[in-house]
């Protein structure tokens, strides 16, 4: 699992690299640092456009302007790289976890149950966070298993707590809460 790992980083790595360089090509010839007319130019646009052609109608869509597709694309495999080995290492905790708690009998199981349980509440209420800053709600289609996992507890707190201006402590109250509840259920297992 560990080289599947290592392999997966230096893939990450190595397809930052290559969004840099395109990024680095397509800045070069749209701002003529290079004669557009000369050869390499020609080589550099035919390169790259196919993979930035896409990114910049997204970016344009947006509001953005075609020159900055190029980073957009960088920051996107970044950031998509960051997500991908997160996602693998927590895949690897988990497959660790499980078989330590198969050769720990039924209480490790429990224990494991919910820690699990906890994660997947942890990363709704994440979601349901980001979502709400990015402007998909309630019944976005994405949203809807996020605030179905999450209403049972951020909405009673949402009536107790006080509104702080355009701040809504609520998910952060229930993420203060379900961590309590982990900690009471694990020392009671």
């Amino acid at each position: 699992m560990l080289e599947f790992r290592a392999v997966a980083r230096w893939i990450v790595f190595a397809l930052f690299c290559g969004s840099a360089v395109i990024s680095i090509a397509a800045w070069v010839v749209r701002t003529r640092r290079l004669s557009p007319f000369s050869a390499l130019s020609r080589g550099l646009r035919s390169l790259s456009d196919p993979i930035l052609r896409p990114v910049e109608a997204r970016v344009v869509r947006a509001g953005g302007t075609p020159a900055q597709a190029g980073w957009w694309l960088v920051i996107g495999v970044a950031v998509a790289g960051v997500v991908l080995l997160s996602l693998l290492d927590w895949a690897a905790s988990i497959i660790l976890q499980i078989g330590d708690a198969a050769g720990g009998g039924p209480r490790a199981l429990l224990r494991l149950g919910v820690v699990v349980a906890y994660n997947v509440f942890f990363i709704a209420l994440l979601a349901r966070v980001i979502g709400s800053w990015l402007g998909a709600f309630q019944f976005s289609r994405w949203m809807r298993p996020a605030y179905v996992l999450t209403n049972w507890l951020v909405e009673p707190l949402r009536r107790i707590l006080p509104p702080m201006g355009m701040f809504d402590l609520s998910p952060l109250a229930a993420l203060f809460v379900l961590w309590a509840i982990e900690r009471l259920l694990l020392s009671l297992i």
